[in-house]
């Protein structure tokens, strides 16, 4: 019979050791508490955007739509008949040429069929006429301004019709001379030097001091072209001369400003049709219905022989330094502390202050107190301290402790926040121009950025001293 068990011999139990904690568990378990709450904080916070700071430039400019001036001489036809042109818009005559023919009876056209021309070929020099006339439309072609393709419609057929006449006098010169179209065809040649037009709009005699606002009134502007192997009749227009290279541009412009760049003497423009620049003296005109201003140039006018209407642009700052956005700008006040009163590098290479403070029994001391100083204004000799540092009521001591400051003046710098650190660090900006956008600071100043610092770029997002996570 098998023994039966005993009352002790029951369940077996396992014995539960007690939590046994180090100093080991305690930080590793303080640690990831730690680095939970970041990552929380992390994912629900916006990250700071940075902007490298970079060397640029901005140019303060003004568009501004003028009227174009030249001395200009209208030429009218003494006979009636069919006018041919044998000179191109823009080409320089001298006194003596050729520049239209009149068939008075318009018997020139049957008279060179019968001379069986044959087929012509244009040579480099006329091909190269037509090149450049297109390279030109190209250049300042505007969609918003499509009367400008009939210009180089009229232009073109201009041309065309130049080389064309030129060819006919060539073969008829190469077969007995031009006397025999002496009962046909007048040759009219220029009695001046200048540069041909053909084109008339009623403003060639307009003075710069004649310029109103009704001048501008494009919906009431008519512009007439004139073409060749057109009928003509005795006084009407046929084609006009610029004679002086000097012209200008007169548009209206505010008092003040005008008054400005007027004291400039001197203004660099930019064409917009072409993006041609040139400097321009400029001239303050009160006309009967406004203030105006006149740039005069010595150049250039015959490339804009055919336009009266021009956009400019005036080119009147050119600041270089370091271009930062607008957003990333913040205005601080600090407060203002005389230099006898600041020590440089005092102790261990820091800059501070000594403050008067109070110990535990009551009695007065003097405490070294660390501080960065942000700008320093030379003509009052004072530095710029952060109110982290020092605040109103504190009385500073001088080194050797004789004189005595309250502080109480407070002054306001311009900045941006430099993360190159890792956390929000205010840098005084010296700015030398700027736009809606952008601002051009000075670089290399002792209290201000670098380039290729990174700074916030939106100012607003973050305090100072803030860590920045990005």
């Amino acid at each position: 019979m098998a023994k039966g068990r005993g009352r002790g011999q029951g369940k077996v139990k396992k014995y539960r050791k007690p939590l046994n904690l180090n100093i080991g568990m305690i930080i590793f378990v303080i640690i990831f508490v730690y680095v939970v709450v970041c990552v929380f904080l992390y994912l629900g916070s916006s990250p700071v955007m940075r902007y490298e700071v970079k060397e640029g430039a901005l140019t303060a400019d003004t568009i501004y739509r003028g009227v174009a001036l030249r001395e200009e001489t209208v030429v009218s036809t003494d006979a009636a008949g069919y006018i041919n042109y044998y000179a191109r818009e823009g080409e320089r005559v001298a006194n003596g040429d050729l520049v239209y023919t009149v068939d008075e009876t318009g018997r020139l056209n049957e008279y060179l069929e019968d001379l069986n021309q044959g087929e012509n070929t244009l040579s480099d020099r006329e091909l190269a006429e037509f090149r450049s006339e297109i390279v030109n439309f190209m250049h300042g072609y505007d969609a918003g301004s499509f009367d400008s393709v009939y210009d180089f419609k009229y232009s073109l057929k201009n041309t065309a019709l130049k080389l064309a006449n030129g060819s006919m006098l060539q073969n008829i010169s190469d077969m007995g001379g031009t006397g025999s179209l002496d009962n046909i065809v007048s040759f009219c040649n220029s009695s001046t030097t200048g540069i041909v037009a053909y084109w008339t709009d009623g403003y060639e005699q307009l003075k710069a001091d004649q310029v109103t606002a009704e001048i501008f009134d494009e919906k009431s502007y008519e512009k007439r072209q004139m073409l060749g192997n057109e009928l003509a009749a005795p006084g009407d227009v046929v084609y006009k001369l610029s004679t002086d290279e000097n012209w200008s541009v007169v548009f209206p412009v505010d008092p003040e400003l005008g008054a400005e760049y007027a004291e400039e003497g001197f203004i660099k423009v930019r064409f917009l049709k072409n993006q041609y620049e040139s400097w321009g003296k400029a001239a303050l005109l009160r006309n009967s219905d406004g203030t105006y201003l006149q740039l005069t140039f010595n150049n250039s006018m015959v490339t804009f022989i055919s336009d009266r209407f021009l956009d400019i642009e005036l080119i009147l700052e050119d600041e270089r330094g370091l271009k930062i956005p607008m957003s990333s700008i913040v205005t601080k006040e600090f407060y203002l502390v005389p230099e006898a009163f600041v020590s440089l590098a005092d102790r261990d290479g820091a800059n501070g202050v000594y403050r008067q403070c109070f110990m535990g029994d009551g009695s007065v001391s003097v405490e070294f107190v660390a501080a960065d100083f942000y700008s320093y204004d030379e003509e009052a000799g004072k530095y710029y301290l952060d109110s982290s540092i020092v605040e109103a009521g504190d009385i500073l001591h001088t080194m050797d402790g004789q004189e005595t400051f309250v502080v109480n003046e407070m002054a306001t710098l311009k900045g941006v926040y430099n993360m190159n650190k890792g956390y929000a660090d205010f840098k005084e900006i010296n700015i030398l121009y700027e736009n809606e956008e952008y601002a051009i600071v000075k670089a290399n100043t002792r209290y201000g950025l670098n380039v290729y610092d990174y700074i916030v770029l939106d100012a607003s997002s973050v305090k100072d001293d803030q860590f920045i996570n990005e």
